[in-house]
């Protein structure tokens, strides 16, 4: 193999009460694709701030062609070659899309007059290099997430970088998008460009990546050809173990109904009825944009409802605020927990008491000692890695703030628990562990829905399964009888024959 033309070698960083690199390390080649990967507090995230200069390393050395090097942070990195494309966007929506792909360095005449036809010019390329179908003088709040995400990977793309470092870039895009990037990626590869792929999907993985690197607890694990290692064996170098039984499953006796939804119509929704039983997990599959996100919301009340009738344990409810769900007993997590479901400059203990301060308080004080024993109960409960429960919930990892936005609802102590995307970013270890919390919750009788992309998770954990398809159930399943193949058939739209399945 040719020699690296970035590399990291035993890199330290400590923050206070947690080692987050211990021995760190990474190698990227020119011309070819590192996986990244490890589980959610591996260290992955910080040791590419390391490399950005956004933290300063407390020990180790850093090599760029061939050179020792510091970066004296993200711009630093950017001049000298190494871009990174983060997975929470870094974009301003009031600004069109080419004033975000070359913000703060405009294209100016020797006069410093900015040459808009120049930079817009320069950025269509660019997003029809990625497919992108809008014009770059749209503002770019007018996108979606998937297509804002597309546009941070042009900005990325317009610094003709070395170094490419994409985090979770396929967490927001639909598959089309996803493809548009691989092809822009395999560009890059023929180019000779170095490019470090984070990602929870192993299929990605295996399906683009030409190396994998592995950290687990902050520590260089090992580095191989992806040609020589299976699925199995690199969920055990992540985890330290095998990971029997990824989606544990268990059988429990139904009671009776807990929700029953009749005709209800609203945003995005049209005529959708459905039943909930006790101690029952409903899955809820669909493509992006077929409604499954707005009707929850519906009956969480985020979004208003025009007719239609939820009824709660044999009572009719009308929720017209988040508020009256929560006051109901149908506690909502959301699929985007750092935009809808957590603050992140507040502590844990902040964030996951906020829905419950109504029953943690006495008039209006908050009986902060029974506030302190219920989060410090869910903390273990959860296994959530935190120095202390008065940490900022923005240090943790995203598989521990996921933790945090599932017991946030569950402080509530709801009677329906709607899951939306629950596991998005998360590492399969973390997602194990919110896999037998769910089923501990269903055994205690709670009433699930879990909204899901990845077939094989509501196919794994469901005891039932409805499909939508523009805003209505195009089919229903007991997830005995279900397989993908009928499932992705009713999320086009298509008729299947449940007996046929």
């Amino acid at each position: 193999m040719t020699q690296p033309i970035l590399a990291l070698t035993n890199i330290d960083k400590a923050f206070p009460g947690v080692k987050a690199l211990d021995q760190a390390g990474l190698r990227v080649y020119p011309g070819r694709v590192m996986a990244l990967m490890g589980e959610n507090g591996a260290g992955k995230s910080t040791l590419m701030k390391v490399l950005t200069g956004i933290y300063n390393k407390d020990s180790g050395d850093i090599e760029y062609q061939g050179q020792a090097a510091s970066f004296s942070g993200p711009r630093d990195s950017q001049h000298a070659g190494i871009s990174i494309i983060h997975q929470e966007l870094n974009l301003i929506p009031e600004l069109t899309i080419a004033e975000n792909i070359f913000l703060g360095r405009e294209k100016t005449s020797a006069m410093g007059r900015i040459l808009w036809n120049d930079m817009y010019q320069e950025a269509d390329k660019l997003l029809a290099r990625l497919n992108v179908k809008y014009s770059s003088k749209t503002p770019l709040g007018q996108l979606s997430l998937g297509e804002q995400q597309m546009v941070e990977i042009a900005k990325a793309l317009s610094f003709e970088s070395k170094v490419i470092i994409m985090d979770e870039p396929t967490d927001a895009l639909t598959d089309t998008e996803t493809e548009s990037l691989f092809r822009v990626i395999n560009e890059l590869r023929d180019q000779g460009c170095g490019i470090v792929y984070i990602s929870h999907r192993l299929k990605e993985i295996f399906e683009i990546c030409d190396d994998v690197t592995v950290l687990r607890d902050g520590k260089f694990i090992g580095e191989c050809p992806v040609a020589d290692i299976n699925e199995d064996g690199l969920i055990e170098m992540m985890v330290g173990r095998k990971l029997e039984d990824q989606y544990p499953r268990v059988n429990v006796q139904h009671g009776d109904v807990c929700l029953e939804v009749i005709g209800l119509t609203g945003s995005g929704v049209h005529d959708v009825s459905f039943t909930l039983n006790k101690g029952e997990i409903l899955g809820v599959s669909g493509l992006m944009g077929a409604g499954r996100t707005e009707l929850m919301k519906v009956i969480y009340g985020a979004l208003p409802s025009e007719r239609g009738v939820i009824n709660l344990n044999g009572q009719t409810i009308n929720p017209v605020s988040p508020q009256d769900g929560l006051a109901n007993g149908i506690a909502y997590i959301s699929e985007d927990r750092k935009g809808d479901g957590l603050i992140l400059g507040l502590s844990v203990k902040e964030n996951m008491s906020l829905c419950a301060l109504d029953q943690l308080s006495k008039g209006i004080q908050i009986q902060h000692n029974d506030e302190a024993i219920a989060v410090e109960d869910f903390i273990k409960l959860f296994n959530i890695k935190t120095p202390s429960k008065e940490q900022i919930i923005g240090n943790l990892s995203g598989g521990n703030q996921q933790k945090v936005a599932i017991a946030k609802g569950l402080i509530t102590k709801p009677k329906v628990l709607i899951l939306d995307e629950p596991t998005r970013g998360v590492d399969v270890g973390a997602k194990k562990e919110i896999y037998q919390l769910i089923n501990k919750f269903k055994t205690d009788g709670m009433s699930i829905i879990l909204v899901s992309s990845e077939m094989p998770e509501v196919m794994g954990m469901s005891d039932r399964i409805i499909v939508m398809h523009e805003g209505r159930i195009s089919g229903e399943f007991d997830a005995k009888d279900a397989n993908q193949e009928n499932l992705l058939a009713c999320a086009v739209g298509k008729t299947v024959n449940e007996e046929a399945a």
